[in-house]
């Protein structure tokens, strides 16, 4: 049975057992398990996800690797283990956007989101002992 919540982006209808579910929440916002992903509207590289918890909570996330084409994230086993997924099970990488008043837009290296499509579970991880950084500016074109 559809549910809907009152968001920034007006009404919107979703399926809850088709839910992304963060069991750890994100990072700052550990309270805020339960997300939509919103169709995208535009052509591009980016898209959103709308907090169920909180409707005034949304994220702008996409695939990092389009950007920084080296960018290679491999979740270990305890990550794999909260994703519900085993050694072979399909995991994907994105990472939080931030657009800024001065809409020099950056990306999260340091803190990506694990993504496994296969259960709809998602984890934000600490990258540690890297270079990246959670502000990385987009590269020059």
């Amino acid at each position: 049975m559809m549910q809907k919540i009152q968001s920034r982006f007006g009404d919107i209808e979703y399926d809850p057992d088709n839910t992304l579910l963060f069991p750890e929440g994100l990072i700052g916002f550990e309270n805020l398990r339960n997300f939509v992903v919103m169709p995208n509207e535009k052509e591009g590289p980016l898209f959103w996800i709308q907090s169920i918890d909180d409707p005034q909570v949304a994220f702008i996330l996409t695939d990092p690797t389009g950007f920084y084409f080296d960018y290679k994230v491999v979740p270990d086993g305890r990550e794999r283990q909260k994703l519900g997924i085993d050694e072979d099970g399909e995991c994907l990488v994105v990472s939080v956007v931030t657009v800024p008043p001065d809409r020099k837009i950056t990306l999260n290296l340091a803190a990506p989101i694990l993504f496994a499509p296969a259960t709809n579970r998602a984890l934000q991880v600490i990258m540690e002992g890297t270079n990246f950084s959670s502000q990385t500016p987009l590269p020059e074109v």
